[in-house]
């Protein structure tokens, strides 16, 4: 796991997993990761899916082999808030049951170290000098400076004013750079100046307008999706 993005090199953004490891073998196969490409995780890699465990297993293999960054989502929000402060409810109701089945757990206490390592150690944004990478996303209405300023870290796990269509239409975002989220589930990527959303429904593959893992190549904005037939 690396701490530091950089744009002299092809960053490659990937949205929401959510347990689905056979999609995700596939999108990275068709990618075609070169040595140099850096690989961001927007979060929701666990729950609802039945492959938690093995995503995280494998997400740690590619860890060793490209430059990986691991974004703070919901998911592992409400996991780590669980360990915490035993908030039971509100985690197994939202996914956290197929979690526990996938690691064969009782409580969810005793996840592999690895794996609980990467867990905690997700980063709630990382940006560059053109890109500003979070999982749910940003106030619209305020610049990047003070959505970080008024707003706690963990709040951006949760955000979803900017994609309402009122913002959609008007597509003016005040952010000094693009926003790179994922987070809430959409039929087809965004992509605006200041917003890239690619959250396309993985793990819901009973709505025939969604099911799909995407990815999205910069700088050049390139879109990969694979269907999830697992």
């Amino acid at each position: 796991m690396h701490d530091s993005l950089s744009e002299s090199r092809r960053i490659i953004a990937i949205g929401d997993i959510h347990g689905c490891l056979r999609p995700l073998k596939k999108l990275i196969k068709k990618i075609e990761p070169e040595t140099d490409d850096q690989l961001v995780f927007l979060g929701d890699m666990i729950d609802r899916g039945k492959h938690s465990k093995e995503v995280i297993d494998y997400l740690i293999t590619l860890s060793s082999k490209y430059s990986c960054h691991f974004i703070m989502g919901n998911h592992e929000l409400l996991y780590l808030d669980y360990l915490k402060n035993h908030n039971a409810d509100k985690w197994l109701n939202n996914g956290g049951k197929a979690t526990l089945a996938s690691y064969h757990s009782g409580d969810g206490h005793d996840l592999p170290e690895k794996h609980l390592h990467l867990l905690r150690h997700c980063h709630y944004f990382l940006e560059t000098e053109n890109y500003f990478f979070t999982h749910g996303g940003l106030d619209p209405e305020l610049s990047i400076k003070d959505n970080l300023r008024y707003y706690k870290p963990e709040e951006f796990c949760w955000q979803r004013v900017h994609i309402q269509r009122s913002f959609l239409e008007r597509n003016n975002y005040k952010w000094e750079k693009t926003v790179v989220c994922a987070h809430t589930a959409l039929p087809l990527p965004i992509m605006l100046e200041k917003l890239v959303a690619i959250d396309t429904g993985c793990v819901y593959t009973d709505n025939p307008l969604l099911g799909w893992l995407s990815a999205v190549i910069l700088p050049e904005r390139r879109m990969v999706q694979i269907e999830n037939r697992d």
